[in-house]
């Protein structure tokens, strides 16, 4: 795939609801100093509220949605903590896949899975399998990933198929590094949310955000709700993504692909509606 274009959307999709969400948890271990929580408390706080806010996805038309779990620099945090976030990670696939079988969602995980215990690996390998059918929503989620690392193991996979004689050095273009990244086969990445007042993108799907509409909150995670995902979604609608392109061509585009099936959309234009008024 190469950058994104107007054209890239499937056809009667709703132009201005990303496809494509990912956020950046933040906040997690500055929710649980704030509320006097046991060690660990914020990340199962975090936790009940990736819950919450899945299922709101799934409601309004989200087609995928991506989490920054734990990031290839947070093994650096101390041991105890990151022992303690592997057990709730475990937890966490255990528990969701019920829940995703339930609502019809596809799990996936991305990041370097070398450094987590056999029985993580292999949970998260078994709720990957059990999902993949399902197709209402999908939700990846990142664990021990880092955006370099991804790119980089892209890189090396080009290396050693032009070292096998697969292909051309000259072959080795956008495309060809889109189908060797995390989540090659799904949609870019629209809009980046990142929770907790920091301004920045932390290393985090670098590659799939390339065009991304970013979205800072100072919101702490376990307090993200609905309703400030509703207003990440009401600030997305009211930007012009062109692309490169003039606003001109984006008004022409907008006009001559309106979806056809309005009856299937109209829920989803009611609840832009009620998201705009609220931005």
């Amino acid at each position: 795939m190469s950058a994104p274009d107007l054209t890239d959307r499937p056809k009667g999709h709703i132009t201005n609801l990303p496809c494509h969400v990912a956020i950046i948890m933040d906040g997690n271990n500055r929710y649980g100093r704030q509320h006097h929580l046991h060690d660990g408390g914020g990340h199962v706080a975090g936790k009940d509220q990736l819950d919450l806010i899945t299922q709101h996805a799934r409601k309004v038309g989200v087609e995928v949605l991506t989490v920054f779990a734990f990031s290839s620099e947070n093994w650096r945090r101390p041991p105890d903590e990151v022992a303690l976030l592997m057990q709730l990670f475990e937890q966490v696939v255990q528990d969701q896949v019920p829940r995703m079988l339930e609502q019809n969602i596809a799990m996936r995980f991305i990041g370097d899975r070398s450094k987590m215990t056999e029985r993580l690996q292999h949970l998260m390998q078994a709720a990957e399998e059990v999902t993949a059918p399902n197709a209402q929503m999908i939700m990846v989620i990142a664990i021990s990933y880092g955006g370099l690392w991804d790119m980089a193991q892209a890189a090396k996979r080009l290396a050693l198929a032009v070292q096998a004689g697969k292909m051309s050095v000259d072959e080795i273009d956008e495309v060809s590094m889109q189908q060797q990244v995390e989540m090659g086969d799904l949609p870019p990445v629209d809009l980046l949310i990142r929770t907790g007042g920091e301004y920045r993108l932390s290393n985090f799907v670098l590659w799939q955000s390339a065009y991304a509409e970013l979205y800072f909150t100072d919101t702490l995670w376990p307090a993200f709700d609905e309703a400030e995902f509703d207003r990440a979604l009401g600030q997305f609608s009211f930007r012009e993504r062109r692309f490169g392109r003039t606003s001109e061509q984006v008004l022409e585009h907008e006009t001559n692909h309106k979806p056809n099936n309005l009856i299937n959309n109209q829920n989803n234009y009611h609840y832009l509606d009620q998201v705009k008024k609220h931005v």
